[in-house]
């Protein structure tokens, strides 16, 4: 740790004390916590973003949606609107946010939804769709008015929860023994190979309990697509320089993809959930602008592409040829197997016909 994290770290404890005394409240019933009488599957995270629980909850809904309707509810991080909102075909970032609205554009058989109180979510979508046979929760590890039936937890392999603190000193929502609340642990963004060694040397630092699965998940990339209706005559593999514009918690896997398919690679960070400005834009586009070559393309990420469709900024950007890689996430060392049926089971298992009935633990 360097000295300032040093400094900061009595306001961690403090800070790991009271998530451990609120966690303890849970435990204790003097917090209510609520379970739902058919399948409820949550994916969170130890940390403050960037382990990738949008594409697994992507690959959730392609998992289930063809065999059970399935419906995902999130918080909408950053949206204008409050309370329960169903998406539809017309919803904007403004409206639900950014992962809820990548969603909606690309599965049509499945129920989008947002609301901040994910009981009261719940309860709304399952009596307005008495044939839902399971929701997913998307960062909800601590939302913890609510029991899922299914916990899963993710990890960053880079930034193991194992190693890392509770906030400012460390990244951690909260202590480490929080894990213990997982049915799941899925380590991400793991190399592409993924020896057994290495396997076998994170599962005896993340020492699993007897109740939990551990698996190992990496990135797939897809093929690039126009953001802006771009179109390279003849698509090129290769470029002398690509700016990257992201507004996400943790870009170095893309970073890292993109350097094979560029001489240079120019970075523009942005915080995460960014909102997007006329004064980014500009600088967007004056950063292509500056770069002294023909052969030069803007990629950004398939969450931050929605934060500027259906916007006024579009405008601003329609004519620079900016493109998104969407991302997919595959299990390693015959983990999908496993993993599809664990989920699949417990969907079948119990899913339940007619009116939600809920307990309050």
């Amino acid at each position: 740790m360097n000295i300032l994290r040093v400094l900061l770290f009595p306001f961690a404890c403090l800070y790991g004390l009271i998530t451990q005394i609120r966690n303890k409240f849970f435990d204790w019933h003097i917090l209510p916590s609520e379970s739902f009488d058919m399948p409820v599957i949550s994916v969170g995270n130890l940390s403050y973003g960037g382990t990738g629980k949008t594409p697994h909850i992507e690959y959730l809904v392609r998992l289930l949606e063809k065999e059970f309707k399935t419906a995902t509810l999130s918080r909408g991080y950053g949206r204008k609107s409050k309370g329960f909102v169903m998406a539809n075909e017309f919803s904007s970032f403004h409206e639900i946010g950014d992962e809820p609205l990548q969603y909606q554009q690309k599965f049509e058989n499945i129920k989008v939804a947002v609301d901040e109180c994910r009981r009261r979510g719940i309860k709304i979508l399952h009596n307005s769709n008495h044939e839902l046979d399971c929701i997913l929760l998307d960062d909800a590890f601590q939302h913890r008015y609510v029991k899922p039936g299914l916990s899963i937890l993710l990890t960053d392999f880079h930034k193991l929860y194992v190693n890392d603190y509770p906030i400012p000193t460390g990244t951690l929502r909260e202590r480490r023994k929080g894990a213990k609340r997982a049915d799941i642990i899925i380590v991400t963004k793991t190399n592409s190979v993924l020896s057994p060694i290495t396997k076998r040397r994170i599962a005896n630092l993340i020492k699993p309990r007897k109740n939990q699965t551990l698996y190992f998940s990496h990135i797939k990339y897809g093929s690039k697509i126009s953001l802006t209706n771009f179109t390279e005559t003849p698509e090129k593999k290769k470029y002398n320089t690509i700016i990257l514009f992201t507004g996400i918690a943790n870009s170095y896997p893309l970073q890292e993809h993109l350097r094979n398919f560029c001489s240079e690679l120019i970075v523009l960070d942005f915080p995460d959930h960014h909102k997007y400005n006329e004064k980014d834009l500009e600088k967007i586009k004056t950063t292509y602008l500056d770069v002294f070559s023909k052969n030069k393309i803007i990629f950004t990420t398939e969450k931050d592409a929605m934060r500027l469709i259906k916007t006024n900024l579009f405008e601003e950007i329609k004519d620079l040829p900016i493109f998104y890689i969407p991302i997919e996430i595959k299990f390693h060392l015959g983990g999908e197997k496993g993993f599809n049926k664990q989920i699949v089971d417990y969907v079948k298992k119990n899913k339940r016909n007619g009116r939600v009935h809920s307990e309050t633990s």
